[in-house]
């Protein structure tokens, strides 16, 4: 045991265990600790063993118990953007949720040419803008070269959003077979502003949180995983499923979809991104990760309920029994 001074950077519980530390790129295992508060210094009896040089981050050995990971300094600029942009999306979903029960998201069923949303552009150019670029671009360049932490857990996270934005931002809308080729670029703003917002804090969180080594075996971890694997089935399936609907050359028009959640649910592709969305959320344990759950529930719920009303109003034949988005409930 040697005895160690060190400058008081972090912050300190009385439950925590191991120190990193940037400068030394060591992991200091607590016996004493003593504060001296006027020089605001730590000193402590402690064996030191080698760590990735990951900044001065305080890891509980019993971490599992709560939250799984650490993140920024508490007053730092880092902690209050992003804890500021949470709270920004959690208003944003609120007031997503209030205007899209009122009125439908002018786009596909619901398209209303009286409302002037600006020039028309490229609907696959539109898809790609609005989704791919903040939800593959800016992830990347959030998580690289903003975030500050690399290790397994976070290229997990990493690989698990870009699975779904590559699918959906980029091969979707150049496989769709679109009934509108052209849409107004007020529609794809609306979609890439809000993305930017919610998909700069998941890709701070999961480029800047340092996760408990043991996470991979943590219930939260392979409950979400799993559920965001299954949404990603149920949303890539569903999608298929209406995309199969127009493969006839020069059909472009709606129909009534048969076969697997379509006969408990008239939107099986958004209940499936809902679920990973979910899945998201509980693997990652966080605040970011829930907002953006919310937000995507603010779109859902009402677009369902929308899409519902809408193809029992199309349809004479549609079938009663479905619901709008959650099998036997709503």
């Amino acid at each position: 045991m040697i005895l160690q001074t060190l400058s008081l950077r972090g912050y300190i519980s009385a439950h925590n265990k191991l120190l990193v530390d940037r400068d030394k790129g060591k992991i200091r295992l607590f016996t004493k600790v003593q504060h001296d508060f006027s020089g605001r210094r730590l000193q402590y009896n402690s064996s030191s063993v080698n760590c990735d040089d990951i900044g001065l981050r305080y890891l509980d050995t019993d971490v599992t118990l709560g939250i799984p990971w650490t993140l920024y300094e508490d007053d730092s600029s880092r902690f209050w953007v992003h804890y500021g942009l949470v709270i920004l999306g959690f208003v944003l979903a609120i007031i997503t949720a209030v205007a899209q029960w009122s009125n439908p998201a002018p786009y596909g069923k619901h398209e209303n040419s009286d409302l002037n949303w600006g020039p028309m552009i490229p609907q696959r150019l539109g898809h790609i803008l609005s989704d791919a670029t903040p939800g593959v671009f800016l992830f990347l360049l959030v998580f690289f070269l903003y975030g500050d932490t690399r290790r397994y857990t976070n290229y997990v996270f990493l690989s698990m959003f870009l699975c779904h934005y590559v699918q959906r931002g980029i091969i979707h809308p150049l496989i769709m077979n679109y009934r509108n080729t052209k849409v107004p670029i007020g529609i794809t703003l609306g979609g890439f502003f809000p993305n930017c917002i919610f998909h700069f804090i998941n890709a701070d969180f999961v480029g800047s949180a340092v996760f408990d080594m043991n996470y991979f075996y943590d219930p939260r971890f392979i409950i979400g995983v799993l559920l965001f694997l299954s949404g990603f089935i149920i949303n890539r399936w569903a999608d298929w499923k209406l995309k199969s609907l127009r493969n006839t050359k020069g059909c472009t028009g709606y129909y009534i979809p048969f076969g697997g959640l379509f006969e408990l649910i008239s939107c099986p592709n958004y209940f499936g991104e809902l679920v990973e969305w979910l899945g998201w959320t509980i693997a990652t344990w966080s605040l970011s990760g829930l907002v953006w759950c919310l937000f995507s529930a603010a779109t859902f719920f009402p677009r369902s309920q929308h899409n519902h009303k809408w193809y029992k109003q199309q349809f004479e034949l549609y079938p009663r029994n479905r619901k709008a988005l959650i099998p036997y409930i709503f």
